[in-house]
């Protein structure tokens, strides 16, 4: 198990460096932004971007970048503090790290009150359809499920803005500033109510239909026809041995949302004005902004490669019979 623990971060580490070696040669590939005018000196801008090595070749300027990602204070309190450079084109002169870590409350709040509203109503649709299977109500929530997931979640948003938002006015159209109210209290979770709710609808389906397959599947095997003739009822073969089963591959699913939330959606703080790194991202690379980019791409790379491998080793913890690694 440790031999397989360890080939898995080593293969995730190669795999981060190589995500993050082609990202960093193809956004230096593209021409430098303009440098914006108004109110800015241009002379003392390029001579900024010569000290950043911006000009020089972009194998010296990836060392350079690593160099200064992996810098260590000299000797002070803080410890380890990661350099990804300083906003050009949006914060401008503002750390680039500090930035992200201010808005990044805002992403892991939208999306952890999404995950727990939409967890239990997923898996309680995905073992009601499993139950009912074949029958009215299983094609009821099996359609509904399709016309979801084949539904951008983008659209579900403007919906969601334009009823609730817009033409009844029941939630308020932007997300409330923390200087007014903490991240958890009721008016900070009313101004979210709409980003989250445009955020549960494919986490629902998706665990729904995740859910009734794998139930389904285990309501069929030939051990619960044993339970049953030993004495069970239908209730407690269900309980004590179908869902206790089905939940083996449903559990490292659920495990990896929530490792997953970092991530944050990238379009639905767009769309809701949610200052989180989601949105940040969607501006650094309209407006090119490569210390910005760079240091988003590399945070959410290393939280997806993270969340397979919490998953997949997940597996072996919750059923001790999965040998990880094993020939």
């Amino acid at each position: 198990m440790f031999k397989y623990v360890m080939k898995r971060i080593l293969l995730m580490i190669v795999t981060f460096f190589i995500i993050a070696t082609i990202c960093f040669v193809l956004i230096k590939l593209l021409p430098l932004p303009a440098v914006k005018a108004q109110g800015r000196d241009v002379n003392l801008v390029e001579q900024k971007r010569e000290l950043m090595g911006y000009n020089k070749p972009i194998l010296t300027q990836y060392w350079i970048y690593w160099k200064n990602v992996f810098h260590f204070g000299g000797g002070d309190s803080k410890g380890w503090s990661p350099d990804f450079g300083v906003g050009e084109q949006m914060y401008i002169s503002l750390p680039v790290f500090d930035v992200i870590k201010e808005k990044l409350p805002y992403t892991i709040v939208v999306n952890l009150y999404s995950i727990l509203i939409a967890i239990p109503i997923g898996l309680l649709l995905g073992i009601y359809a499993a139950l009912r299977k074949n029958k009215w109500q299983d094609h009821v929530v099996s359609t509904a499920v399709m016309l979801v997931v084949s539904v951008p979640s983008y659209v579900y948003a403007f919906l969601v803005q334009y009823f609730l938002c817009f033409k009844t006015g029941w939630f308020p159209l932007t997300v409330a500033s923390r200087e007014t109210t903490t991240f958890f209290s009721m008016a900070m979770f009313k101004s979210m109510f709409p980003a989250i709710l445009s955020l549960c609808f494919a986490t629902i389906a998706n665990l729904c239909r995740f859910t009734r397959a794998e139930l389904s599947e285990v309501l069929t095997g030939d051990y619960l026809l044993l339970a049953r003739t030993k004495g069970l009822t239908k209730n407690q073969a269900i309980t004590r041995h179908a869902l206790r089963n089905a939940m083996v591959p449903i559990l490292p699913m659920i495990l990896g949302e929530f490792i997953g939330i970092l991530g944050g959606s990238l379009i639905i703080e767009g769309i809701f004005g949610i200052p989180g790194i989601g949105k940040l991202y969607i501006t650094s690379i309209g407006l090119r902004d490569y210390n910005f980019f760079m240091a988003l791409t590399f945070f959410y790379t290393l939280i997806n490669l993270s969340a397979n491998l919490v998953v997949d080793l997940s597996y072996g913890f919750i059923d001790p019979r999965i040998k990880m690694g094993a020939k």
